[in-house]
């Protein structure tokens, strides 16, 4: 395998920037440009840096780390210089003189899982840590990277092993003494593996935001008061506010932060009949903005009565996933009342959003707590939700067919469950059925 390099620190100017060399060269390359014979692994040494003419580049330390016992589980030497974009370039640029190539994006950590040294839940955590934009999510994917959903995953995978042992006994061992109570005990592990799993994806789907922060959709018929809504969140006028229907014709997105959550607040163009083809497409944006949310917030202007737009909102809203929080919110309480509030069917908000927001915010602080208050193991990726998604159809459909007695098709849904949680962590070795039937059942007499 060739030798990869790169700067391993952000682009810019700052007081220490890493370059990092994998591979079976980075030791000879380390050698040459320090002009230094002999290295202590894991032993931080001060050194001067030369490039392919012996002319000096920096004074700075230098870290050998000897495979396997390295991140990428090859020789990795780490030079780190003084900060900036001039220095690391000529480090970076010597060393590939010398050998080595330019790295790919992520390709210290893919060498890392193909050399398994992490899995890929521990790889998808340092991406994700990387990006996140909230506290709670980086005290998650911290505890990911210590192996937390590779616990979970192997665990969930080895019981399903297990019940395929069972079944596959009963295929194929059927003139043996089984226990009679064989498939009550195989229903009850599925049940409680269905359980737990259903937990699993139902927080994760409801947490999505949390960690790429939550998107925050404010929906309403115009001119209800989105945009000085949102002008409150920011403490400025980023929405042009106007008493003229269809101002805001596509939805504006800002990034706010609310305790240790990064929200993204959405403005939406006020949702309406229009013939006005570039309102019309506005209002479709909004429609989709509501669906990919994490949050809503419904505004009724409490100054006007209930309408058809209104009524449109409410259509709207019952049709959300039943997993999407929205908060009702009853503007422009300043103003003479001429709204029915029977109309907004349950619990609701009164505020005056050009005067304070205090309960908006409240209510949305709230919902992210909970978010973060969930106790159930977080899926971090699209990947590792679908991965369990499957699993669940799998094992749902496992149990249809083991009722009615078919376990050659029982046992082949439980090996597409098995390989779906298989796909968040490794591949599935089907050796570790022949080990519990041996090991379990001892068969074979």
């Amino acid at each position: 395998m060739d030798t990869i390099s790169a700067i391993s620190t952000a682009h810019g100017i700052g007081s220490i920037a890493v370059v990092r060399v994998s591979g079976p060269l980075a030791l000879l390359i380390a050698q040459k440009i320090t002009q230094k014979e002999n290295f202590t692994p894991r032993y931080a040494s001060r050194l001067a840096l030369y490039d392919a003419h012996s002319e000096m580049i920096d004074d700075a330390i230098v870290i050998y780390f000897k495979g396997p016992h390295s991140f990428t589980g090859e020789d990795i030497v780490e030079f780190q210089c003084h900060g900036g974009v001039v220095v690391a370039s000529m480090i970076l640029e010597t060393v590939i003189q010398h050998g080595a190539r330019l790295a790919t994006p992520g390709e210290f950590s893919k060498r890392a899982f193909l050399n398994g040294k992490i899995d890929l839940t521990e790889a998808e955590a340092i991406s994700k840590l990387i990006e996140t934009k909230s506290v709670d999510a980086a005290k998650i994917l911290a505890r990911q990277m210590r192996g937390e959903l590779r616990e979970f995953v192997e665990k969930i995978r080895d019981e399903l092993v297990d019940i395929l042992a069972y079944v596959e006994v009963s295929i194929d061992y059927a003139e043996e003494d089984l226990p009679e109570d064989i498939l009550q005990q195989i229903i009850k592990k599925l049940d409680l593996l269905e359980r737990d799993l259903k937990i699993t994806y139902e927080s994760s789907k409801r947490r999505e935001g949390l960690i790429e922060g939550f998107k925050v959709a404010i929906v309403g018929k115009p001119n209800v008061g989105k945009s000085s809504l949102l002008n409150s969140f920011l403490s400025y006028e980023r929405a042009i506010i106007s008493d003229v229907a269809g101002t805001t014709r596509d939805t504006i997105e800002e990034d706010i932060r609310l305790g240790t959550h990064l929200i993204k607040i959405v403005d939406t163009a006020g949702i309406r009949e229009s013939n006005d083809l570039v309102e019309k497409i506005g209002i479709e944006r909004s429609k989709k903005a509501i669906e990919s949310s994490d949050i809503v917030i419904a505004l009724f202007d409490n100054s006007r009565e209930f309408d058809r737009e209104d009524q449109a909102i409410m259509d709207i809203l019952d049709a959300c996933d039943t997993s999407i929080p929205i908060i009702k919110a009853l503007n422009k309480i300043d103003l003479p009342s001429r709204f029915d509030v029977t109309h907004l069917h349950g619990d609701f908000i009164e505020i005056s959003s050009i005067y304070d927001n205090t309960l908006i915010l409240e209510k949305l602080k709230a919902i992210l707590e909970r978010s973060s208050q969930d106790d159930a193991l977080l899926l971090i990726s699209k990947r590792q939700i679908d991965a369990v998604y499957g699993a669940l159809e799998a094992i749902y459909e496992s149990k249809n067919v083991l009722n009615e007695g078919e376990l050659e098709i029982f046992a082949f849904h439980l090996n597409e469950a098995i390989a779906k949680m298989a796909s968040i962590t490794k591949n599935f070795d089907r050796d570790e059925i022949l080990d519990k039937m041996f090991g379990s059942f001892c068969l074979g007499k």
